[in-house]
């Protein structure tokens, strides 16, 4: 279809990531075949009605994402309106998080070494699953204890720390790699879905009853940070967040921090 291929080649020339990329070519491909249309046809009631019919199976968030792929569709693609469409307010879920002792379950539970490292490096380096795909081994120091992600969200690079626990099995894993331009693959990136497999085939084999992701270990990350009073500030460069707002998320979740707080009624006679 000519109208998702421009779609697609504008995108990338604004340097969104693929994850980006792909989403928003999919809702527009959705609606374009659900309205059937000549793309020059093509005005805000009919977007308005394959968005109201997403409200029978799809979440909040998911419509959300939908509104923006045919906004940048309209307004960047097809130079049309697409200003008087009101859209719901997004939903703050709180992220699921590991206990400490459900991370170690999850990484003893790592079928080989790849999949330990991969599992331990989402985790110690609160990691995005797209850029520990896109991780070179030229983008980690292991004198120096630090790492790099090249082109991270928002296109920034930022740095990471290197346990010396991680450091110490990951010269064991690479020492017959020479040839790898990847940290976990020899000439392309693994799939995100490779690694998301990985990650609920360990966790069913811990016996972890929550919802397990690649970005479950992230969130993992930032919370026990917090829990170990690391300052948010710290945690927002860490996490590589242009804002503070959304790594305050955070501050919500700290299950260690509410179970320490003083219980008032220890403190009166009843």
């Amino acid at each position: 279809m000519e109208i998702i291929e421009k779609l697609r080649t504008e995108l990338k020339i604004r340097g969104f990531s693929q994850m980006t990329i792909r989403n928003y070519s999919f809702f527009a491909e959705k609606f374009l075949k659900r309205i059937n249309k000549n793309p020059d046809e093509l005005n805000e009631d009919d977007a308005r009605l394959y968005l109201s019919e997403l409200f029978d199976s799809k979440s909040k968030n998911t419509i959300l994402l939908a509104v923006a792929s045919l906004k940048f569709l309209f307004t960047e693609i097809l130079g049309k309106e697409f200003s008087k469409i009101k859209t719901p307010k997004k939903e703050r879920k709180l992220p699921e998080v590991l206990t400490k002792e459900e991370v170690k379950k999850l990484v003893d539970s790592a079928d080989n070494i790849k999949s330990r490292l991969i599992i331990l490096m989402l985790y110690s380096a609160g990691l995005r699953v797209s850029e520990l795909v896109n991780l070179k081994i030229s983008d980690i120091d292991l004198k120096e204890k630090i790492g790099w992600v090249r082109k991270g969200k928002g296109g920034k690079d930022r740095i990471f720390k290197i346990s010396d626990t991680l450091i110490e099995e990951l010269v064991v894993y690479l020492k017959n790699k020479e040839n790898y331009l990847y940290v976990f693959s020899k000439e392309k990136p693994l799939t995100t879905r490779n690694i998301q497999k990985i990650i609920s085939h360990t966790k069913k084999k811990a016996q972890i009853n929550k919802k397990v992701t690649p970005h479950t270990l992230r969130h993992s990350f930032a919370t026990h940070l917090l829990e170990n009073g690391v300052d948010i500030r710290i945690i927002q460069a860490l996490l590589g967040h242009s804002s503070l707002n959304t790594t305050q998320v955070y501050t919500h979740i700290s299950t260690e921090q509410i179970k320490n707080i003083p219980n008032l009624l220890e403190g009166i006679n009843i």
